[in-house]
């Protein structure tokens, strides 16, 4: 898909990834719609991209259906949409509180599926559409130390593969972001143990935008972010077994904080 004069909007799109891929969109001629629950922080990139900021809980589908109706009814229909904004915050399942698997539940993964209610069936009647999905290796892999983080990650890649599967002949193409390593606030320290061990080669959120580009312009399914992480996805499935044994080896010397 050619980006010029499109419709995109962007969820999580005050810093980080979202932040950078409006920029990118907007230099390929895009009419951007910059969405984040941090308004003043939509705003600011909004007025850096020339394009409309909408403060927006994703997490609610009134708020998304909201967000939805102003867009169309500013800029026309929506051609492209980037579920993009997600959280990390969560642990193990003993000691993770049930509401944070909730929330992420509702951020990671239902607001897709709330975006997806409120655009596809326009996208469908006029034959043409696009969806992106931030996921994660976490959701293709694992993630030591976030199970919950993991576990909605890997329902986000569900949700991908299924959309594009069922409706590419209907004119629907969707592309899966899958990032190793990004030097955002969601990442933390760059010095840590995971950062150190498990993130890979570490990327800047503007490179990362260039390939969504990239990606779009050549109506790719799977974004990855290095070399590295197609390597990784080999080892697991060409042996099960030994890919397990290789993280509980990596899960060690991240509880060592080696």
């Amino acid at each position: 898909m050619d980006l010029n004069n499109r419709v995109a909007v962007i969820t999580g799109a005050a810093s980080g990834i979202g932040a950078a891929t409006a920029r990118a969109f907007a230099k390929q001629g895009a009419k951007v719609v910059v969405v984040d629950v941090n308004a003043s922080g939509a705003r600011a990139v909004a007025k850096e991209v020339g394009g409309l900021a909408i403060a927006c809980n994703v997490a609610s589908e009134a708020d998304t259906n909201a967000l939805v109706a102003q867009t169309q009814r500013e800029l026309g229909p929506i051609d492209v949409f980037f579920n993009n904004a997600g959280v990390a915050t969560g642990g193990d399942p003993l000691t993770t509180p049930i509401h944070v698997w909730n929330d992420q539940w509702q951020i990671n993964l239902m607001s897709h599926v709330y975006a997806i209610r409120a655009v596809l069936p326009g996208m469908l009647e006029r034959g043409e559409g696009y969806l992106l999905h931030t996921a994660s290796m976490a959701g293709i892999l694992t993630s030591q130390g976030n199970l919950t983080y993991a576990v909605t990650k890997h329902a986000v890649v569900g949700l991908a593969e299924w959309l594009a599967i069922t409706y590419h002949d209907r004119g629907i193409r969707v592309s899966l972001l899958a990032p190793l390593g990004v030097r955002t606030p969601m990442l933390g320290d760059t010095n840590s143990a995971f950062a150190r061990n498990a993130a890979g080669p570490i990327k800047e959120p503007s490179e990362v935008a260039d390939m969504v580009v990239d990606a779009i312009r050549a109506e790719r399914f799977l974004i990855l972010t290095d070399p590295i992480a197609q390597k990784w996805m080999n080892n697991k499935n060409a042996d099960l077994e030994r890919w397990l044994t290789g993280m509980r080896r990596l899960q060690k010397v991240m509880n060592e904080g080696v």
